[in-house]
């Protein structure tokens, strides 16, 4: 079984002490290749160390996260415009809306946001866009860029049925993740009429671990609950949701 990790946090401090371990048990879970999301400047160094330490294996992005949209916020952007124009990267991201823990910053996540989905439409990237408690928000923003051909993932998707047909129906692909073995999540009847097509899989490590290690750190072999529920969910075979979601994962990264 082939599975690939499209959004993982593995460069930071909680993997610290076993990281190769954590690496061991997600080879052996199938998962081939991980692709890392930016969050701001500070992590820059280690998701770039991280890359280098597990060559062909593991894919950095770059971008503003919303929720380290601060005071600073062009002077991040600056930055890792700065790194884009540098290398190349799998990915812009991650960006989008989180209206979940402050709102003082909104105006400045719109700019944040919509710059960077410049970006990726000049330099022909994907994006990788988060968005908690701004759903409807977030569709709105990409609605025009999608427009003019942005393409991407909408991470860790935990919407509606109604949500998941917008968000598939400009072209973008829905991240599924351990929200998706929570009991009353809702997701598996969001996603269950949605084309396959238009998924990959994802952990979110350190976060979101999927039941039955809900409330633990998470990690890359995990996603083989996954697999297992979204085959479920879909009626398939465990290997070929494993293979189509891969398949779209290399498709959108170009790798």
């Amino acid at each position: 079984m082939r599975i690939i990790d499209s959004h993982c946090h593995l460069y930071l401090p909680e993997f610290a002490n076993d990281i190769d371990a954590v690496m061991q048990r997600a080879e052996a879970a199938g998962v081939q290749k991980f692709y890392l999301p930016a969050i701001d400047s500070t992590v820059i160094a280690d998701i770039l160390a991280f890359e280098e330490r597990y060559k062909d294996k593991c894919f950095a992005m770059m971008g503003l996260h919303p929720c380290s949209v601060k005071d600073n916020y062009k002077e991040e952007l600056m930055i890792a415009e700065t790194w884009l124009d540098k290398r190349p990267f799998s990915a812009i991201g991650e960006t989008g809306l989180d209206f979940y823990w402050d709102k003082t910053f909104t105006a400045q996540q719109y700019t944040a946001f919509e710059t960077q989905m410049q970006w990726a439409l000049q330099r022909d990237m994907p994006i990788v866009i988060h968005t908690r408690n701004a759903m409807q928000e977030t569709i709105e923003a990409v609605k025009p860029f999608a427009g003019k051909g942005l393409r991407g993932i909408f991470h860790c998707f935990s919407g509606t049925h109604k949500d998941a047909l917008r968000i598939t129906g400009m072209g973008f692909l829905l991240g599924i993740g351990g929200v998706l073995t929570y009991k009353n999540s809702g997701l598996a009847a969001a996603i269950e009429n949605i084309d396959l097509q238009y998924m990959v899989l994802e952990t979110d490590a350190p976060y979101l671990t999927p039941v039955p290690y809900r409330g633990k750190r998470n990690e890359s072999s995990y996603l083989q609950y996954v697999v297992q529920k979204l085959a479920e969910v879909k009626k398939m075979d465990v290997e070929e949701v494993a293979e189509i979601t891969s398949r779209n994962a290399e498709k959108i990264f170009g790798a």
